[in-house]
């Protein structure tokens, strides 16, 4: 359901793609998309496209499938429905060459002795560390951690970071190689707020810069309004509303997540 069925906001903000132009076909589309898991239906006919070059948004309270919608995505839950890529020049391709993901948290002991180089050369080159790093391996980890400006961090102990630095290093990783598409859940999660902004503003420069289609998981309105194009409104497994950022109103909120809207209480332009 558009933003048009949703009430009676301004005619503007209820198109599909109400975002900026983007070039050629969407890079993803979503039609009738259902998953149902341990006999609970989560997603409940989802059908959207995600516009190439863009940033789109996915907002929701939890529990309404936003986090398994990126599964679907990534294909790690069994769907009905379709997933269509539209990729490569000749849109032939099924997938995207490469979809980056950074997840909302990385379970993992922070007691174990392991620096951000060893974790990185770990996913780079899947072979044990007592052989050592080589030059050009550490080189290409420090190259990637500079382009998301945590090369500090290069010989620093995992277990040490705080949850920005650690989001900047599984962004460095995502980022490598360069992907299509970019699926975020939630990068910003527990992080205070002046870390928070500085993460959305790396994610705004990485896809103004480098093009990359990027999906975002956020509850963070005000970060949303200033770095999104495009934002779809999740409720019960369903898209209430999409359009711009612009639409997310109070007023619209009430409508669509009803008056104990929690999070989104606080926004306001």
């Amino acid at each position: 359901m558009v933003l048009s069925k949703v009430g009676s906001q301004p005619e503007q903000h209820s198109p599909r793609g109400s975002a900026s132009p983007a070039s050629g076909p969407p890079l993803i589309q979503l039609a009738d998309l259902q998953v149902t898991l341990g006999g609970v239906q989560i997603l409940k006919g989802v059908s959207a496209d995600i516009a190439r070059g863009r940033v789109t948004a996915l907002i929701g309270l939890n529990g309404s499938g936003k986090t398994t919608l990126l599964r679907a995505i990534l294909k790690e839950v069994p769907y009905t429905g379709r997933v269509t890529f539209n990729c490569g020049h000749d849109h032939s391709k099924p997938t995207p060459q490469h979809i980056g993901y950074v997840p909302q948290r990385l379970l993992f002991d922070p007691n174990l002795p392991l620096t951000v180089v060893e974790l990185m050369t770990l996913a780079l080159d899947r072979r044990p560390l007592f052989l050592g790093i080589s030059r050009r391996t550490r080189e290409r980890v420090a190259a990637m951690l500079e382009q998301v400006g945590a090369l500090p961090l290069l010989n620093q102990s995992v277990g040490a970071l705080s949850g920005g630095e650690l989001q900047r290093v599984l962004l460095a990783l995502a980022l490598e190689p360069k992907p299509e598409l970019l699926l975020l859940d939630e990068p910003a999660a527990g992080i205070d707020f002046h870390t928070e902004n500085d993460f959305y503003g790396l994610i705004n420069h990485i896809n103004q810069t480098t093009g990359v289609t990027v999906v975002l998981v956020s509850h963070e309105l005000s970060m949303i309004s200033r770095f999104a194009h495009h934002v779809l409104c999740l409720k019960d497994g369903q898209i209430k509303c999409e359009g711009a950022p612009q639409m997310l109103t109070p007023e619209l909120l009430t409508q669509v997540f009803g008056e104990s809207k929690g999070m989104y209480a606080h926004h306001r332009h």
